[in-house]
């Protein structure tokens, strides 16, 4: 490493307890999604390749959390900006609203009113 060169330091330890908590509770929320381990080896390699990387200790110089664990969060994103991964979209079966077909609804149960 060269003298131009900071290694990263890692947030406070009040920061980093709120950000895994904030980042454990969504996770939680959304039912423990996991990205797929595809997604997750592409998302360890944006980290590899991140300055802000603590190899040493595998944690993120910026957010303090264990890359290897956040990077499998399908609800987590990087917080570099720009982001080097996203969170993934996540959509549950309620979350859409069906709209009642009414193609084959009887045009005579209106008229009858």
């Amino acid at each position: 490493m060269s003298k131009s060169e900071k290694k990263p330091k890692l947030p406070s330890f009040a920061t980093m307890a709120k950000n895994f908590a904030k980042d454990l509770a969504e996770y939680v929320k959304q039912g423990a999604p996991n990205v797929t381990p595809s997604n997750y080896k592409n998302r360890l390699k944006a980290c590899e390749a991140c300055p802000h990387l603590i190899k040493e200790k595998m944690r993120c110089g910026k957010c303090g959390c264990l890359v290897e664990h956040k990077a499998k969060w399908k609800t987590t994103n990087c917080p570099d900006k720009p982001s080097r991964w996203p969170a993934e979209l996540i959509i549950k079966d309620y979350d859409h609203k069906r709209r009642p077909n009414t193609e084959n609804i009887d045009k005579t149960q209106s008229s009858d009113k």
